[in-house]
């Protein structure tokens, strides 16, 4: 519980955001320009390593990292948030290239220019849920949504491909997973 004779001004924002126990970055134009360092440790890399570059480096493929910014920036603009679960990359340590399941949060500084500037936070929850090698990244994309309970025509229209294509994609899930059908499918997704 908060000290009632402690004022605001008495709090140090720096250091609140260097210990949070989530990894956080700011960014401006999809480039980090600051991070704490769980976000190092979540990622494998220094702050060196991070500072400057643009997320698409903690993607498994710039195609991913394309397709995640144009689909979150028109929910940014309109909400200012956005939080999803997604498969990331770890770029150093002994688990560089490594992908993870990854929470992922944001607030848009801006909402009519989402991606100008923002605040993320990343939650890694390898630990929790495990990618199963061979996945395409059109696959993680739709286990990504699956696991939050859109039908396969939600997919489609989020990620701007047919709900039959959807399908197959789902099909092929179900045949890595060896599950017997949807609701087994994202059950065997969470449980990782």
């Amino acid at each position: 519980m908060a000290n009632p004779n402690t004022s605001i001004s008495d709090v140090d924002y720096q250091l609140a955001f260097e210990l949070a126990p989530l990894g956080m970055a700011l960014s401006r134009q999809r480039v980090m320009v600051d991070c704490n360092q769980a976000l190092c440790d979540i990622f494998g890399a220094s702050r060196e390593q991070l500072l400057g570059q643009s997320f698409q480096l903690l993607y498994p493929s710039a195609a991913e990292y394309e397709r995640t910014g144009a689909r979150i920036a028109p929910i940014l603009g309109r909400n200012g948030t956005y939080a999803d679960d997604r498969v990331m990359k770890r770029v150093g340590g002994r688990f560089q290239g490594e992908a993870f399941w990854c929470h992922v949060t944001g607030r848009a500084l801006q909402r009519e220019s989402p991606h100008e500037a923002g605040i993320w936070s990343f939650e890694d929850l390898g630990s929790r849920r495990a990618v199963r090698a061979g996945l395409s990244p059109r696959e993680r994309e739709v286990a990504a949504l699956l696991m939050h309970g859109q039908t396969s025509k939600e997919i489609g229209k989020i990620l701007a491909i047919s709900h039959r294509t959807v399908e197959i994609h789902r099909a092929k899930l179900m045949r890595k997973y060896q599950a017997h059908n949807t609701p087994d499918l994202v059950h065997r997704l969470l449980a990782g």
